[in-house]
């Protein structure tokens, strides 16, 4: 595991420090943090076009974090995840994600979107990176509840068109060596196992399909977060470190009650300030291997982000296992032959 790192969407804004690349990532270093997860559609924090084509801007960019003591962890795509698939439900709304030669024409917003995670796949190979973050999009989750319910085939032509619409992206991701890892997150198409199960079989397991895995979303639907990493450990590629609580209430469920975020029974948290297992996480990722980075998403719905940044690095320092590469009884085991095995055990020759 990798640490402390952050993703640095959630701390942009419009004054200093937050306003550039430079100033943010200085203000984070100072936390501790070592690693940035790098958003590409924010041109202060990176400019995606001379990333994909232009090896001195990567060479550059690389030092000046490596200046203030950061690296980057991954390039974060998740808006133009978001654009490749758009029910018309939401078309006007995700306008606002797009470039504004687009907005208003849904097939080319939808070849802009594609467009743009082709930049990012080809950035992070330029970059040295291995994982670009991205949402799926969304064709049904309108019709996440099945009433009045869905017709029949419905939901089969939303996932074929949407395995169809990723499968060219992941094979270039295949041929820069980069894997695309999808944050399983309500409002997407693929927001749990078996809506990932589903796109994986149409597209024949590919590879590069992974995952980043965020135990937030995961306990606000009520999910076993922990159970998950160990069934999908090997698909694992990417982690925010973000918290999550469900208030039971009288009034009000899962679903929220088109509440804000701060009166939701189920609302976002500063890592140590809701209900996720992190010891639990930390260790089943260890168990299963991980070895990417652990990056803080900081989403907070009550608690200045000043305060999440500053809390944050060392909650993550303080859970990160560093796997042993012997048993801890290994001076005690010794090897036998055959014969001392069957004498150990009363069998007789």
């Amino acid at each position: 595991m990798r640490g402390p790192a952050v993703m640095l969407s959630q701390f942009m804004g419009d004054a200093p420090p937050f306003d550039s690349l430079d100033g943010v990532a200085k203000w984070l270093a100072g936390f501790g943090y070592v690693g940035v997860q790098v958003p590409v559609h924010d041109p202060r924090l990176i400019d995606l076009d001379r990333a994909a084509t232009d090896d001195a801007y990567c060479r550059d960019y690389k030092q000046r974090l490596a200046d203030l003591g950061m690296e980057i962890t991954e390039l974060a795509a998740h808006r133009a995840g978001q654009l490749t698939a758009v029910n018309p439900a939401y078309s006007e709304i995700a306008d606002v994600f797009a470039d504004p030669s687009v907005r208003g024409k849904p097939a080319a917003r939808a070849a802009w979107a594609a467009q743009r995670l082709r930049r990012a796949i080809e950035a992070a190979a330029r970059l040295g990176l291995r994982r670009v973050a991205a949402f799926s999009g969304a064709f049904v989750w309108p019709y996440f509840y099945p009433w009045p319910p869905a017709p029949p085939g419905l939901v089969d032509a939303a996932f074929e068109e949407l395995a169809r619409r990723w499968r060219p992206l992941l094979d270039q991701a295949e041929h820069a060596d980069v894997d695309i890892c999808f944050e399983l997150h309500p409002g997407e198409d693929l927001h749990d196992g078996v809506t990932f199960d589903r796109f994986l079989t149409l597209l024949d397991g590919h590879r590069r399909a992974r995952i980043l895995y965020d135990p937030s979303h995961m306990l606000m639907q009520q999910m076993d977060y922990l159970g998950f990493i160990e069934l999908y450990g090997e698909r694992i590629g990417a982690f925010h470190v973000k918290d999550a609580e469900f208030v039971r209430s009288a009034r009000s469920g899962l679903y929220g009650g088109f509440q804000d975020w701060a009166q939701r029974p189920a609302r976002f948290r500063s890592p140590g300030d809701g209900q996720v297992d992190f010891k639990g996480v930390f260790s089943r990722l260890a168990a299963a291997g991980y070895q990417g980075w652990c990056v803080l998403e900081w989403e907070d719905c009550l608690k200045r982000k000043e305060d999440g940044a500053r809390e944050g690095a060392p909650f993550i320092a303080r859970h990160m296992i560093r796997t042993t590469d012997a048993p801890f009884d290994a001076a005690l085991r010794r090897g036998m032959d055959r014969a001392q095995a069957h004498r150990i055990l009363g069998i007789a020759p």
